[in-house]
């Protein structure tokens, strides 16, 4: 069992998960892009609820990105429907399981059902304390940067910071992930190796995982084998293996 191989002690306490894998999962099996989508929000309920098992802290989910609104529009409206049906849906496994529901992105770019229902689970949520679970919605870091730069570039001009003062923590409170830690660990599904513009500043030292597997059929065993290969791996932040303390 991959659970038994797991330290408990050296968790990521930040994992982000790029979910790819749907489309090609349906299309596969001769079906319709939407039944990808469908079976792919069981991959996510079996990760979040092992991830809270094991302790992780924070897991933000690449849902759907700012590239993403150029898909046909009978695929957006699908998933956007599905959004609403899995949240009213799963409001129940998170407050069981005592985790906090987050989402950044672009939000008012959702249609006003989504964000109703995102809201509110939000705010039901709120007060839990195992794990934050994030969605990154209407998402693309690039524009999150932008807005950041406009935001810090603002408050320079009407004096309330310094040009002197701005550093990476400057940076950091005014990007979405703001009351998050850096991302320790991404891993990408369906064999794709690309970020495709997903937290580039928070990942800056983050360990990589990539498989094969699509999402639909992402498993807990499949999330135990990234953080097993995770725990393998030297961590030195730019330092050398000597100087890193055991």
């Amino acid at each position: 069992m991959k659970l038994q191989e797991i330290n408990t002690n050296c968790l990521p306490q930040h994992l982000a998960i790029i979910m790819d894998g749907n489309g090609r999962w349906a299309k596969q099996k001769g079906l319709l892009r939407a039944v990808g989508h469908e079976n792919g929000t069981r991959s996510v309920k079996v990760t979040v609820e092992s991830c809270a098992k094991l302790g992780i802290k924070n897991l933000t989910l690449y849902a759907f990105s700012t590239e993403n609104w150029n898909r046909p529009k009978i695929e957006v409206d699908t998933l956007m429907k599905l959004l609403v049906s899995s949240l009213k849906k799963e409001i129940k496994t998170l407050q069981d399981n005592n985790i906090k529901l987050n989402a950044i992105g672009n939000l008012t770019n959702l249609p006003n059902s989504v964000q109703r229902e995102l809201h509110e689970v939000i705010d039901k949520t709120a007060e839990n304390t195992r794990m934050t679970l994030t969605l990154a919605l209407s998402y693309g870091a690039r524009e999150e940067l932008l807005q950041a730069v406009k935001k810090i570039t603002h408050k320079v001009k009407n004096n309330i910071i310094s040009e002197e003062a701005i550093d990476e923590s400057i940076i950091n409170q005014h990007l979405y992930t703001h009351n998050l830690p850096d991302v320790d660990l991404v891993i990408r599904t369906s064999g794709e190796h690309r970020i495709s513009n997903f937290l580039l500043w928070q990942i800056a030292y983050a360990e990589f995982y990539f498989t094969d597997i699509l999402w639909p059929d992402f498993s807990e065993d499949h999330l135990y084998e990234a953080i097993i290969s995770y725990q393998k791996r030297e961590r030195r932040f730019g330092k050398t293996s000597e100087q890193i303390i055991p």
